[in-house]
């Protein structure tokens, strides 16, 4: 069975593909789709909180908390997140970390501002992400990006390891979210992912794949369209029951289903959501 391990507890890895809007995952994400076709994954719509912008985003994933509430509220926040994380939740509970992201991911739960010269490659086990490789430039190759995740993964074994891709958002900006550009780097990523999924399902992770936040014809992103918020979530192996849920879930849903799927209790500002095909286990409340 997909994610099935021995002697094992949960294990997640989370991929998230910035500026990816629903329709383009739908479409353009070849291998992806021929998972949930074959019955290996199910694909739900997630409707992005606002604004719908990367920094504010991401702490809507790892937190499950808006923007009212935790105050990263436009990506010209740089601090310290003031709310407990996934990775803050993992450390406690004893599970080794790590993140292979954009340099935000470290300013908002390492170490802020963040220093290229200084901070490029963290390993600290006191800090939340224990094992941390975060480039700094739009255009870093996915390429580069998913070797670094692949590195920290076979050299560090995380219970919980967060991908974050750059290179759609990126293509969208700069050419459009209508352009061959923006479609090409999506298509790019997928054939990678391709070669990365069926190593980390051997290697018994479950695996979520999504996006902060989708993008529009002319390359915003920030608003109310449903170009800008509607975005996928792939979940593959072990709870999820295979198929296509067309119900729309909230993003505050993640973060409390990362921790399920983790086998953590949620913090108490996450609002855990119902969602259709996944029956999670009891948290161990560690």
């Amino acid at each position: 069975m997909l994610g099935e391990s021995v002697g094992l507890g949960p294990r997640l890895i989370t991929v998230v593909l910035d500026g990816l809007r629903y329709q383009g995952a739908t479409q353009w994400l070849g291998y992806i789709e021929h998972m949930v076709e074959k019955g290996q994954a199910a694909r739900y719509k997630v409707i992005s909180e606002l604004p719908s912008l990367s920094r504010p985003l991401y702490e809507v994933l790892l937190t499950g908390t808006p923007a009212y509430m935790n105050g990263i509220t436009t990506n010209q926040v740089v601090r310290l997140s003031g709310e407990e994380s996934l990775f803050h939740l993992a450390k406690n509970a004893g599970l080794t970390t790590a993140a292979a992201a954009y340099h935000w991911v470290s300013e908002l739960y390492n170490k802020a501002p963040f220093n290229p010269l200084r901070d490029r490659h963290q390993h600290d086990e006191q800090l939340p992400i224990m094992h941390g490789s975060f480039y700094f430039e739009d255009q870093y190759p996915d390429s580069h990006l998913f070797a670094d995740a692949e590195f920290l993964r076979q050299a560090y074994n995380p219970d919980f390891l967060y991908v974050h891709s750059m290179n759609i958002d990126d293509a969208g900006h700069r050419f459009g979210g209508g352009s061959k550009e923006y479609e090409g780097s999506v298509r790019i990523a997928d054939s990678i992912l391709a070669l990365a999924v069926p190593q980390w399902i051997a290697a018994g992770y479950t695996i979520l794949i999504t996006a902060d936040h989708g993008m529009t014809v002319s390359g915003q992103h920030g608003g109310t369209t449903p170009e800008e918020r509607e975005v996928a979530l792939y979940g593959i192996g072990r709870p999820f029951t295979p198929g296509v849920y067309d119900e729309p879930i909230p993003q505050l849903a993640i973060a409390p289903l990362m921790a399920g799927l983790l086998g953590l209790m949620p913090t108490v500002r996450m609002t855990p959501f119902l969602i259709p095909g996944l029956r999670l286990p009891a948290p161990s409340g560690v």
